[in-house]
């Protein structure tokens, strides 16, 4: 499953507002299962009414926030990976971008990726985690891609891709979450393309389908660059 990016279809997916955005770090998480020999992915549709990506069918993910800077987890994230955002950033901050992803994904979706813990070890700003006695599992994410948002839209991110299976999850099944995405569901990984989709999902999803058979390929990194998109891989 290859899915060239559409550049032009990512200038249209927000609305162009001219003003000066520094991007904010975000993370993103693709979670995937097999069922009847085939892949599946979870996705969701973001509500009708916001103001960016709005009806768009996206992977949970938000902003990092300052509680992902202090929250305790059960593992930490694979070597290679953590290896790969090093590149890029202190370990503190690698470490905030992955527990943002399970945060997101729990607050969106009821999914916790995340192991049990006594309640003695379970510590931290997140209470819906000491409310499940559990603690998140960074070592079931894989850090698999990165884009940032072009300039003059109205919401900017560097964002960051990770990628685990749902073997990792507490529980199988999504809830209704906290409201931001309209509804939610396990999709075959070969239809999930025909949905509206913004540009870099479609081009996240074609690269989470190539690793689960080539999980050590390059990881591509999208950005704008003197106003052309350009996709630079990095081992």
């Amino acid at each position: 499953m290859t899915h060239p990016f559409d550049a032009a279809q990512d200038l249209a997916d927000a609305p162009h507002t001219g003003g000066r955005q520094r991007p904010k770090d975000a993370a993103t998480l693709i979670l995937t299962r097999v069922r009847n020999g085939a892949p599946e992915v979870l996705m969701g549709r973001r509500a009708p009414g916001h103001v960016f990506m709005a009806a768009k069918w996206v992977f949970p993910g938000g902003r990092v926030e300052r509680a992902d800077h202090a929250a305790a987890c059960a593992t930490d994230l694979p070597p290679a990976d953590a290896g790969r955002l090093a590149r890029e950033m202190t370990p503190r901050r690698a470490r905030a971008l992955a527990l943002a992803a399970v945060r997101e994904t729990y607050e969106e979706t009821g999914l916790l990726l995340a192991e049990p813990a006594p309640p003695a070890s379970v510590a931290g700003p997140w209470r819906e985690f000491r409310a499940a006695g559990a603690l998140p599992d960074l070592a079931a994410l894989r850090y698999i891609a990165r884009a940032v948002t072009p300039p003059g839209r109205s919401r900017r991110f560097d964002a960051r891709f990770f990628m685990a299976d749902a073997s990792a999850l507490l529980h199988p099944e999504p809830t209704a979450g906290s409201g931001e995405l309209d509804e939610i569901a396990w999709l075959p990984l070969k239809d999930a393309p025909a949905l509206d989709l913004p540009a870099i999902t479609r081009f996240v999803l074609g690269e989470a389908a190539h690793r689960l058979s080539d999980p050590d390929r390059p990881l591509p990194f999208v950005r704008m660059v003197r106003g052309a998109h350009v996709i630079a891989h990095t081992d």
